[in-house]
């Protein structure tokens, strides 16, 4: 997590000037300096013009000579920027007077003006000395109470500058809306982070009475982050620029707002860097190493240990617990958001658009909407307490004496949470249990397990362990020191090593059935509850995947025969019934009654005839050119008949708007992709599939089909159907000739 942090310095200015009062780590690594352009092509084909590119081989010469004319001598020092500190040897560094971190009047030996490597420990840093880099590090006055970024060569400093009033007085100031922003940096891109400026928020009392003494020396304040500036080609277009907005937010700004709180109440900051520059002052005195006063510096500041805890939880990507003036903060950055600076082959950059569903991200929220890869929060899932340490036991903090009585009650239903938390129960269920409001209860305390990083959502297990899983695809330490681990924690012999644990799960996703968890691996209901621990203690570690079931339906060719005849049927029989009704109209009508013997026979099995076999069995007729009587009036019935079948076809397109004769009616096998909203031709088929079932089958096949299209997963399907597994098995055994069912992740 944040690669590219070399440094966290806290800068003050004061009467005396600006100073670098402490940083962390004591030895920063120095950056190299890069172009910021590539070299030219040195092999003279110039790819950067096509058509030079292109007749390459015709013009090799000309090309060659006008290559070597033009070529950029690579071997040229000058060309390859560097910085004029780099090229000077740092032993023969000139010392600058030690002035002290306070800022205050302090013994100082200005005799010190000579080859000293070790006060050059203390006051060169970045290839600058700490009094420049302090300079520039110190805005001025109204460019302070904002959001602070300075690009020099490599390096970018991020942070949030405060200062007290002119009077030299720390104090809060009246809460300022603002409508809106105008500057130069609007232009350049657009920021989605809020308007901050602390000094106009009280982040503890009123603000107008809330003060603190004048200050006898700090006027300004800024704790610093330094980065190791990305290089822009490497990620995509903006994704730098959040970068460094998320880190801000997230570190700079939360810990500048509470030392700024703790500055106007108790004057905190400054009684701290009077601490830290009275020791600084010693040790530059003794010639001691500037690493030795970094580690001293954490036993008398409270400061310089949070700095010092915050580096190293960042570099390691863990959570930061760290404590100002006795306020305890937990300060993270998103653990994938150094994935921002890398091209999508090195990482898949599938978090950063994970939550483009509007309503994913409103449920997790804005602080866990990027940068996380959360799955979504369903109420199907389930949630995993991950192990934490005693001293941040959330059982002990809040079972506390601090706890407020109008908050106790609270408490006690978050530990009535945690401990009903479990993976076998998903959240749907907890919230019953608990009789809790899903989304208003349940859910607020979800994301804040999960932001806190004590929990995190997964799959659903089932009781008896019948759940299908999968191994990772890559861990996150070696197999042979989980191995160990695994040994340590399970050492029962009932239970497999890891490694042979891992390939009979793995094994066990190519068989058909009996591949879940259950059936290869406990194989004894005595085993379930001591194999629910390994598989908690697996979830934990991110060595397994849960697989779920995924339904499709499938039209077979068969089944589409079966509708077309079946359609087909149905014209003929209304066909039949509307020729015998005008046949009795025009009989009543022409010849009367009596006159019905005189009407002549057909011999013209019309009532089998298709619309299409009526029109050619009438075209043939006039075509013949016979004028028998007989033939005359078989070929007027058989105009009627086709008539009549053009007539029945267009209600029933009319009423059904079925694609009979489109594309979609073809005879070969298909996928139905969304049976929620299929088509009337599709719904037909649906309908077919459900012939010959019992009818309570038949209509939960009708109300769940809608969940078959592949991308529902079988606990969704089950929440939302309200449905139990059970039926659902008997479901998927009932229509499993039209059915395609997998395995897949999610």
């Amino acid at each position: 997590m944040a690669e590219t942090l070399l440094a966290i310095l806290l800068v003050t200015s004061s009467a005396k000037g600006p100073n670098v009062v402490h940083r962390w780590p004591p030895f920063v690594e120095n950056t190299r300096p890069r172009l910021s352009r590539p070299r030219p092509p040195v092999d003279g084909l110039e790819l950067d013009n096509p058509w030079r590119a292109s007749h390459y081989l015709d013009n090799s010469n000309a090309l060659a000579e006008t290559h070597m004319e033009g070529a950029v001598d690579v071997n040229i020092d000058d060309y390859a920027w560097r910085r004029p500190a780099e090229s000077r040897d740092r032993s023969m560094s000139f010392s600058c007077s030690a002035i002290p971190a306070s800022g205050r009047d302090s013994p100082c030996n200005d005799e010190r003006r000579e080859i000293d490597p070790v006060a050059n420990e203390y006051q060169c840093l970045f290839d600058y000395t700490a009094q420049f880099l302090a300079g520039m590090l110190c805005p001025q006055r109204h460019l302070c109470h904002q959001k602070f970024e300075l690009v020099i060569d490599n390096l970018v400093f991020a942070g949030h500058p405060v200062c007290a009033e002119p009077d030299g007085i720390w104090r809060f100031k009246p809460e300022r809306y603002k409508t809106g922003s105008r500057g130069r940096g609007s232009r350049h891109r657009e920021s989605n982070l809020p308007d901050k400026d602390i000094s106009e928020v009280s982040l503890g009392g009123d603000a107008h009475s809330t003060t603190t003494p004048k200050s006898s020396w700090l006027h300004m304040f800024h704790l610093v982050l330094v980065f190791d500036l990305p290089d822009p080609s490497s990620s995509a277009s903006g994704n730098v620029a959040r970068y460094f907005d998320t880190i801000y937010e997230q570190i700079a700004f939360t810990v500048t707002a509470v030392l700024f709180q703790e500055q106007v109440l108790s004057n905190f900051v400054e009684l701290e860097c009077d601490a830290i520059g009275s020791l600084e002052t010693e040790y530059i005195v003794k010639g001691e190493h500037f690493s030795d006063f970094a580690l001293h510096a954490q036993r008398v500041s409270s400061i310089a240990t949070a700095m010092k805890n915050l580096y190293d939880a960042i570099k390691s990507s863990n959570m930061a617990h760290i404590t100002l003036n006795d306020l305890p903060l937990e300060l993270q950055l998103p653990p994938y958001l150094d994935h921002l600076l890398h091209s999508e082959e090195e990482f898949e950059l599938g978090f950063v658009g994970r939550l483009e569903n509007q309503t994913d991200s409103q449920l997790w929220g804005r602080e866990l909407s990027f940068g996380w890869r959360l799955p979504s929060l369903v109420p199907w899932k389930s949630l995993l307490l991950l192990d934490t340490d005693q001293e941040l036991d959330p059982y002990m903090n809040l079972r506390g004496s601090h706890v407020h009585a109008e908050e106790r009650s609270l408490a006690e239903g978050l530990i009535k949470f945690l401990e009903t938390a479990s993976v076998t129960l998903s959240l749907a269920d907890m919230a019953s249990l608990l009789d809790w409001d899903l989304h208003s209860q349940v859910y607020p305390t979800v994301r804040w397990l999960v932001h806190h990083r004590r929990a995190k959502i997964v799959d659903t297990v089932h009781n008896g362990l019948k759940t299908i899983f999968s191994i990772a695809p890559k861990f996150d330490k070696p197999l042979a020191i989980l191995a160990g681990e695994f040994k340590r924690d399970f050492p029962q012999p009932s239970i497999l090593p890891l490694p042979v644990l891992m390939a009979t799960i793995s094994n066990s996703n190519s068989k058909q059935a009996d591949n879940h968890f259950f059936a290869t691996v406990v194989q004894s209901k005595d085993l379930i509850s001591l194999y629910h621990e390994v598989v908690v203690w697996m979830l934990k570690r991110d060595l397994l995947i849960t697989l779920h079931l995924h339904v499709r339906v499938v039209a077979t060719a068969e089944l589409k025969v079966h509708v077309r005849q079946a359609h087909e049927r149905k014209l003929e029989r209304l066909a039949s019934h509307r020729l015998r009704e005008r046949r009795r109209s025009s009989r009543r009508g022409d010849y009367g009654v009596g006159d019905a013997h005189e009407h002549p026979r057909i011999n013209v099995p019309w009532l089998s005839l298709s619309p299409k076999a009526a029109r050619r069995y009438s075209r043939r007729s006039m075509d013949s050119g016979q004028s028998k009587p007989s033939d005359v009036s078989e070929s007027i019935l058989l105009e009627e008949a086709e008539d009549v079948f053009d007539e029945i076809s267009a209600e029933d397109s009319g009423e059904e708007n079925v694609g009979w004769g489109s594309s979609e009616d073809t005879l070969e096998p298909s996928m139905i992709s969304d049976p929620g909203t299929a088509s009337p031709l599709e719904r037909k088929w649906l309908a077919a599939m459900s012939e010959g079932k019992d009818e309570y089958i038949a209509r939960r096949f009708a109300l769940i089909n809608q969940y078959f299209d592949g991308k529902r997963t079988d606990d969704e399907i089950l929440y939302t159907a309200e449905i139990s597994r059970k039926q659902l098995r008997e479901v998927l055994h009932h229509y499993e000739e039209y059915l395609q069912t997998f395995l897949h992740p999610a």
